[in-house]
């Protein structure tokens, strides 16, 4: 298994900028995009969030693209790995 910050090298967010990992891969729906929400609101400017899912989060995307969010989703044998970031002005 290939760990979450890896997985960031492979998209095209900054990876110079501090990142958190959340994993919602035991949460059932709607939790797993309500609890991603919660975290970006929370997070200081510039950090990516990396979100560990077991399934593709699609719900979530057009909810991120209204927010200003880039994100590019890694899926890997066992996991779903959605990378978060705000584009620098």
């Amino acid at each position: 298994m290939q760990s979450p910050a890896s997985v960031v090298d492979r998209t095209d967010a900054p990876t110079d900028r501090p990142q958190v990992t959340i994993d919602v891969r035991s949460l059932g729906p709607p939790e797993p995009l309500k609890e991603t929400l919660e975290h970006l609101v929370e997070l200081p400017d510039g950090t990516v969030l990396v979100q560990r899912n077991d399934r593709v989060p699609q719900f979530l995307f057009p909810k991120l693209e209204d927010r200003g969010y880039e994100h590019e989703t890694v899926e890997l044998d066992d996991e779903v790995v959605t990378v978060i970031w705000k584009p620098e002005n």
